[in-house]
């Protein structure tokens, strides 16, 4: 099976953020916009704890409402916010799949509590083909990052989220650069993985919420996402609450 490699120093870059951004830039990652993103020193890192828990979510989201805030006064090409989770390390794809949505989950109902809009442009219903996740009015495109992940461009070795503004690819189409781009990194992909991934399909002609956490899943598959316009307040304010206690 295919994987790419991490051979640090563990001294010289013991960060998981130093971490990521080497695994990025090896030579096979197929991404060449995440490539980028690191070359430019636009690539956002946030650490946290355990992606089975909400422990980080308040400051992930009072973060990612920032990065979408900051993105929306000045729009720039190849620029990714990823949270890096410490553990667990063994999850299979289905566990890992549960875990991310949960996540996503809690971050939405902490954007929605604070007021946050969904995006106009895309649609908040994850059985629309034009569904996209958003946060501090941006749309964003989640890819997750596992050990157990069965394409290889997707193992890392800490669970990760990625999120991906969607303003950049039409930022990108606008330019007359998408093709080009989606094609490079299809034929990269496939020559790492030794196929062509399943799950990839253009926005619109099916909801990408199929493809966030990276498992091939059937057409009976169902999201477990629920944009919801007025949040669980009484379960936001206990989970702010106890983060005071702790």
């Amino acid at each position: 099976m295919p994987s790419i490699s991490v051979e640090l120093d563990r001294v010289e870059a013991s960060s998981v953020e130093e971490r990521l951004r080497r695994f990025i830039q090896n030579p096979e990652f197929p991404c060449v916009g995440a490539k980028s993103a690191v070359q430019k020193g636009r690539l956002t890192v946030y650490p946290a704890r355990d992606i089975t828990s909400a422990w980080n979510d308040v400051e992930i989201q009072d973060h990612l409402m920032h990065f979408a805030w900051a993105y929306g006064q000045e729009p720039t090409l190849f620029t990714s916010f990823a949270v890096v989770f410490e553990r667990p390390d063994d999850l299979s794809e289905e566990a890992f799949e549960v875990a991310l949505w949960e996540r996503v989950q809690s971050l939405a109902d902490k954007d929605a509590w604070r007021g946050q809009q969904h995006d106009p442009r895309v649609s908040a219903d994850p059985g629309d083909p034009h569904f996209s996740l958003s946060f501090g009015g941006e749309a964003f495109f989640v890819v997750g990052l596992h050990p157990k992940a069965s394409r290889p461009a997707r193992r890392f070795e800490h669970p990760t989220m990625v999120f991906n503004l969607h303003d950049q690819f039409e930022m990108l189409r606008e330019q007359n650069r998408y093709e080009k781009l989606r094609a490079s990194i299809l034929e990269r992909d496939e020559k790492l993985a030794g196929d062509i991934n399943p799950m990839l399909a253009r926005h619109g002609t099916i909801s990408e919420a199929r493809q966030y956490s990276g498992r091939a899943v059937g057409e009976d598959w169902r999201c477990p996402f629920d944009r919801k316009s007025e949040p669980d307040l009484p379960r936001a304010l206990d989970e702010l609450l106890q983060k005071r206690q702790d």
